[in-house]
Parts: C-alpha cells; sequence; structure tokens
C-alpha cells in the first residue's frame, strides 16, 4: 500500500500525466482509503512541486505539468467521495480583474490551490467589480484572488476592494492578489490581505489564511 502511494507521489512530481490514472486505479483496487490518496499522494506531492518551484529546482512549464497530472488523479478520485470525506480545506474565489483578459497564471494558481485539496470557484476574466461583489456576497469564501497582468488594470483590485468594503464584506474574506506587475507594495497600498509572486506562493498565502498545513 505504502508503495502505491509513492508512485502515485513521484507521478506527479515528475509530471508522468500518462501513467497517473493507472496509479489511481490500482490504488482503488488495492481498497487503499481515498483520503490518503488525496493527502498522502497528490496533495503532498504538490507540496513537493511548490518547494522545488520556490528553490528554482523547477519552471513554470514543470509546476504545470505536475498540477495537470495531479488533477488528473484527482478527477478519478472525486466520484467516489462521499459526504465529509471530500470536504475542502476551504473556499476560494479567482477571477482576473476587468480589462484584463490574461488566464494562465490564474489558471495555475487555481490548479496548485486544488491540489492543496481547497475548492476554487473560478469567476474568470475580465471581471466588473459588480461581478465580483455578487460573488463574494453569495458564495462567501474564505478567500478571493485577483490577478492582473497589465499595469492599466492594476486600479480594478483596488476597486474591488473599496467596493467590497463598502458593501460590509471586507471582514468575512480574506484577499489575495498576483500577476506580473504586482508587488507586495501594491498590496499594501490597496488593502489587500496578501500578495503572491507565484501559484506556490499563493497556495502558502491561502493555507495561513485559513490556518491549515
Amino acid at each position: 500500500m505504502i508503495d502505491i502511494i509513492e508512485q502515485i507521489k513521484d507521478a506527479v512530481v515528475s509530471g508522468k500525466h500518462k501513467e497517473i490514472e493507472g496509479l489511481v486505479r490500482a490504488a482503488i483496487d488495492e481498497k487503499v482509503d481515498l483520503n490518503m490518496i488525496i493527502d498522502d499522494s497528490l496533495i503532498k506531492a504538490m507540496d513537493v512541486v511548490g518547494k522545488k518551484f520556490g528553490t528554482g529546482e523547477i519552471f513554470v512549464p514543470e509546476m504545470l505539468v505536475a498540477a495537470v497530472t495531479m488533477k488528473k488523479g484527482l478527477e478519478i478520485i472525486k466520484p467516489l467521495l462521499q459526504g465529509d470525506a471530500s470536504q475542502p480545506k476551504g473556499t476560494i474565489l479567482m477571477g482576473t480583474v476587468k480589462g484584463d483578459l490574461h488566464d494562465i497564471g490564474k489558471n495555475l494558481v487555481i490548479m496548485m490551490l486544488e491540489g492543496a485539496g481547497f475548492k476554487v470557484v473560478d469567476l474568470g476574466v475580465d471581471l466588473s467589480v459588480e461581478k465580483v461583489v455578487e460573488k463574494v456576497r453569495e458564495i462567501k469564501p474564505d478567500v478571493l484572488g485577483l490577478s492582473a497582468l497589465l499595469t492599466t488594470t492594476m486600479p480594478e483590485m483596488q476597486n474591488v476592494i473599496a467596493m467590497i468594503r463598502k458593501q460590509g464584506l471586507r471582514e468575512s474574506v480574506k484577499i489575495m492578489v498576483g500577476g506580473a506587475p504586482v508587488d507586495s507594495m501594491f498590496a499594501d497600498k490597496i488593502g489587500a490581505d496578501g500578495y503572491g509572486k507565484d501559484a506556490a506562493e499563493a497556495v502558502q498565502l491561502a493555507k495561513k489564511f485559513i490556518g491549515v498545513n
């Protein structure tokens, strides 16, 4: 049993996306606990991937392949989970602000967050302030993640935070921001709770906000 857990973990870290489905099915056939497959294989593998990315051992393409591999494994397990077994660590809303159509970075962050055990709702791109606030009110997420790749759209992040505050929702949600032109000084200036310079850092931020390992 330990062997198959390690094989799945290694497949994700190495980005063996052609092998992952067979390995996960083999673990299921061996009656390995589904939560063990998720926690000890898939999530731990993405922790390793995040650390390797943080130290410069791997780069975005390798991290993307690992995230895709993890997602393939997770999709086999999800239909088999019932009730509390599939409870996520927390709910995160993710979106790219108005005027910005870039989503590659956002999508990578989403895959990494899902790999870490969070439920992620992707709001898409070119989001109006009203749309974001409406979804925060409706879904009541633990964390809101805002992305911008253009310097011209960065002010939209501030507009979103200002409106969330005006609507009395600011205390109920943590807000993290990211994207190529964004930095920690800008995040502080607009009143965000944190800044993630990359997908791995965004995952660590989300864990910190929600208080999970």
